[in-house]
């Protein structure tokens, strides 16, 4: 296991920073990831006693009602990340919003009784589905519009030009999920 990890890691470079850095793409580095900044998670959960806390990789959130609070915390955070883990925040991804205006987060924006695709990844995703030639990434998009308010979306989606065996499967699926 240790010369499969040894490999992966030294297949990979950051240009100019010879050692440092993971392949993004390959899968071990979201296990990697997870496992390195678990010291992360509990810092925040256990010293901090944040309840509201969300981590994807190396992107996560606070929610918290007092804004005064989620200002404060943000050196605590740093000085951790830095003197336990030699990383740093970036920071302009360093963000304190209302919830009411909408928190884009993973290709959705969030707010605190819905939340609706990104305009973005909309339109990356429709592009996707007009070129795709045999309807599958329509399929993929299933398990993805299931999570949000895309009532709209799935509408006029299942309007494109797509074979009908994806349409059946999708018109299948969308009804099972109202």
């Amino acid at each position: 296991m240790l010369w499969l990890l040894d490999k992966v890691i030294d297949s990979f470079s950051t240009p100019g920073d010879k050692g440092r850095g993971l392949p993004l793409g390959n899968l071990t580095s979201q296990l990697l990831v997870n496992i390195y900044l678990n010291e992360l998670d509990n810092f925040i959960k256990r010293d901090l006693k944040i309840k509201h806390y969300i981590r994807y990789a190396d992107d996560f959130l606070i929610f918290h009602e007092n804004k005064s609070f989620l200002e404060n915390i943000i050196f605590n955070i740093s000085s951790f990340l830095d003197k336990n883990l030699r990383l740093s925040l970036h920071p302009n991804k360093i963000m304190i919003k209302n919830i009411n205006s909408g928190l884009d987060y993973l290709g959705w924006v969030n707010f605190y009784n819905y939340r609706v695709l990104r305009t973005s990844t909309k339109k990356r995703m429709i592009l996707r589905i007009k070129s795709s030639e045999n309807g599958k990434s329509v399929i993929s998009y299933l398990g993805l519009l299931g999570h949000g308010n895309t009532r709209k979306l799935r509408k006029y989606i299942i309007n494109q030009d797509i074979p009908s065996i994806y349409k059946s499967i999708f018109l299948s699926y969308d009804n099972s999920t109202q």
